[in-house]
């Protein structure tokens, strides 16, 4: 790896090689995970390269081929499985310059890979009271390419699924890492080959997301005496058609209380909570639904004047939840399972009762495959790999899949399905395999069974064929 001949051929761009700033770019939310957090400390790149555009792009790869150096994508880093981490040195291709909001039309926006979220959504929605369907928990942060290539789904998902889902991604525009680099259009199925693959299979360059009708969305806390209520809430709010929600987030006593300091004023401390975002047009409803329910109302944020400091609803879901928590609680961390339809609520009353002062339950309703489930991401109180394992065990024994947040390969965190078309296009958009080498096992290691049967977060593709 000469990586003086490497800066020589890239010339002219922004090339940042001061090993505390290489060393910071080279990091992600990975520390999440303890376990994680032992085995990626030391990771760091050689060289940043900031592109401007795709021309630059297509540059840093042909050179990058040329000298042999892995080449590991990044956006705004809050990934959590180690995504943007460059295990094997090399480059770390930083594409947050890339930021443009190309073009938005009716349904639709043309981006740039390094665009944020928050950004996006400001500019479709001044342009025509549109927004993304979905966002993660970081949504004042991350960008658009890191989401496709890092993320499976989040706000939003209790109305449109997941990225897995056919339409949530129109169109990406992606770059090979050959000598000659190519750019591929990708639609359809063939989007999968790309989504959530971690930059393992091309960088991308451009991305055509569908947009929603944008609204103000309200934020509402729903308060219960004990957690197996709010979970029935959670799924029964989720099954009413007819009030429009955008997070139904149900978290078990005595997370709120502990870790939910802005809100704290508003709850009780043996409390378990709903966390809502309503429609303005649907709050009656809601209000009514939840009366029926024998519910109370604790937190509204349409009846309060002044919201200083309180944090929206969306940064007390997802991972966030969990990322609270960690900043009250250092020795917390998480899983993220599935509760499978139509028994989703059997199973969460099941399991999560399972581990008393050890894992505090925290759901995530979503439509997955066409149903109302829910996702869990409960906090564990890590004592040890071990009885983490042991845990993790537990769920899966009780037909619950865990999508393991402390493994940094698409197989075992991310829950992508390789299988022989992924893998053919592997080899075709990257023959060398430095797209962000180690994060792959059925490329590192050919004899690896991707058929198991189990379940993924993403489909294969064999079937498409």
């Amino acid at each position: 790896m000469n990586l003086e001949a490497l800066k020589k051929d890239l010339e002219g761009l922004k090339i940042e090689d001061n090993p505390a700033i290489v060393q910071q770019k080279s990091r992600d939310f990975y520390w999440y995970s303890p376990v994680l957090k032992r085995q990626l400390e030391k990771v760091t790149g050689d060289l940043v390269v900031s592109p401007k555009d795709e021309a630059e792009v297509i540059r840093v790869l042909a050179a990058c081929h040329r000298h042999q150096v892995p080449v590991t994508p990044r956006g705004t880093g809050t990934g959590n499985y180690g995504q943007a981490m460059p295990l094997s040195g090399g480059v770390v291709l930083n594409l947050a310059e890339m930021n443009a909001v190309k073009s938005i039309s009716a349904g639709r926006a043309v981006l740039e890979p390094g665009a944020v979220l928050a950004d996006i959504d400001k500019a479709t929605k001044a342009h025509s009271a549109q927004e993304l369907r979905l966002h993660p928990s970081t949504y004042a942060t991350a960008s658009i390419g890191g989401f496709i290539a890092g993320g499976s789904g989040g706000v939003g998902s209790i109305n449109f699924g997941g990225l897995r889902d056919f339409g949530n991604v129109i169109r990406l525009r992606v770059v090979t890492m050959e000598a000659e680099p190519k750019i591929l259009e990708l639609t359809g199925e063939d989007l999968h080959k790309v989504t959530h693959a971690y930059g393992t299979n091309g960088i991308i360059t451009e991305v055509e997301m569908p947009l929603a009708a944008a609204y103000d969305w309200v934020d509402v806390i729903v308060g219960f005496d004990d957690f197996s209520a709010a979970a029935r809430y959670g799924n029964a709010l989720a099954c009413q058609d007819g009030i429009l929600t955008k997070l139904i987030t149900p978290v078990a006593a005595p997370a709120p209380w502990l870790y939910f300091k802005r809100h704290q004023k508003f709850l009780k401390e043996n409390q378990s909570v709903v966390i809502c975002m309503v429609a303005p047009h649907s709050l009656d409803a809601f209000r009514a639904f939840t009366r029926r329910e024998k519910a109370e109302i604790v937190y509204d944020a349409s009846a309060i004047e002044d919201r200083k400091g309180i944090p929206p609803a969306y940064e007390l879901a997802w991972n966030h939840t969990t990322l609270r928590a960690l900043r009250v609680d250092p020795s917390i961390t998480y899983l993220q399972s599935l509760y499978p339809f139509p028994d989703q609520l059997g199973l969460v009353e099941k399991v999560d009762g399972m581990f008393p002062g050890e894992v505090v339950s925290h759901l995530e309703f979503v439509r997955f495959d066409g149903n109302i489930t829910c996702f869990g991401l409960p906090l564990v109180k890590f004592t040890s790999e071990e009885r983490l394992d042991e845990i993790i065990r537990t769920y899966e024994d009780n037909g619950c899949p865990i999508f393991n947040p402390h493994r940094y390969t698409l197989e075992e965190g991310g829950m992508k399905q390789t299988d022989d078309i992924q893998l053919a296009f592997k080899r075709q958009a990257d023959p060398q395999g430095l797209l962000n080498p180690g994060k792959m096992i059925a490329w590192e290691h050919p004899e690896y069974d991707y058929r198991s049967g189990r379940t993924f977060l993403f489909k294969g593709l064999e079937r498409a064929s």
